[in-house]
């Protein structure tokens, strides 16, 4: 077995496998393991070297996650640090025993959606009041668009007389060192989810009339008719007072791509089909996400 130093710092084995991961992920990816490695692991390990974790019991540091974060948030934090534990075990010919870290129970909530009655309320007042800010709340109650994707999408990607939509750019904000942060637009996390979506018959007569009168280039951004993109956060504010405009609760974005998946389920698409139109990149994702009993479902067999 190698011999390794006890002064060996975890601090700059991380440094190493972050180089190691650069060139192998996303930027956006490469940056939220960074905060999530700083906020999380180097916080609460701070000055440890690699030996200390022989005899760690890990299940001490998921306990302490879980009193704080969403199971999500602490599964991404131990499949990270995992992968950073492999790396050394493999550098350093060490066994740190990771088949006995539990992983966190995910606690699934019912998935949110907007019941019939906000459904038409929205999309009424969207397509009535259509401004684009608010045509692109309707396009995504009726395609299962992304929050980021809506906003990198630029009218060269709309094809009218196709009626299609071409998915291939998503925007975010990312977190870099010290705090700060900034906007980055990137090809989708997978390449199932650069993908074609039919436009709704509803919505592109919408998009004829917006395109006839402003005669846009191609390389404007939909959501402002210019150059200059609208970011995330202020596009789910503006749909906040959307909402509010309509009397209707607040809820996340995300919650429209709920809608439209769920309805599709409802009226019977096919997984595969819905899974393509989503962008998920396996369909498992979208079964377990969409695909489950329902309290109305079954009383159609009893009535």
């Amino acid at each position: 077995m190698k011999i390794f130093k006890k002064n060996i710092s975890l601090k700059e084995e991380i440094k190493k496998w972050l180089l190691f991961k650069k060139h192998t992920i996303k930027y956006s990816t490469y940056y939220r393991y960074k905060y999530l490695i700083n906020k999380y692991i180097l916080l609460y390990f701070e000055n440890k070297n690699i030996y200390y974790f022989i005899d760690y019991d890990f299940n001490i540091y998921i306990d302490y996650l879980s009193l704080t974060l969403s199971s999500k948030t602490v599964k991404d934090i131990i499949t990270i640090f995992k992968s950073i534990l492999k790396y050394i075990e493999r550098k350093y010919n060490i066994d740190y025993k990771l088949d006995l870290i539990s992983s966190p129970r995910n606690n699934k909530s019912e998935i949110q959606i907007l019941n019939d009655f906000e459904k038409i309320k929205l999309e009424q007042y969207c397509l009535e009041n259509n401004t684009l800010k608010n045509i692109g709340i309707a396009l995504c109650l009726n395609t299962g668009l992304r929050l980021g994707e809506i906003c990198a999408l630029k009218w060269e990607n709309i094809n009218i007389e196709s009626d299609l939509i071409l998915v291939d750019k998503t925007i975010q904000r990312v977190y870099l060192e010290k705090g700060n942060t900034k906007i980055q637009i990137d090809e989708p996390k997978t390449k199932k989810a650069i993908r074609k979506i039919p436009i709704p018959e509803k919505i592109i007569h919408q998009l004829e009339s917006l395109q006839k009168i402003n005669k846009y280039s191609g390389n404007e951004y939909f959501l402002t008719g210019s150059k200059k993109y609208i970011e995330p956060r202020t596009y789910q504010n503006i749909f906040k007072k959307c909402l509010k405009v309509c009397g209707i609760k607040s809820y996340n974005f995300h919650i429209l791509r709920h809608t439209f998946a769920t309805n599709c389920i409802k009226i019977g698409m096919d997984v595969k089909s819905l899974s393509e139109l989503l962008g998920h990149s396996d369909v498992n994702i979208t079964l377990n996400l969409y695909v489950h009993s329902s309290y109305e479902t079954k009383k159609v067999f009893f009535r």
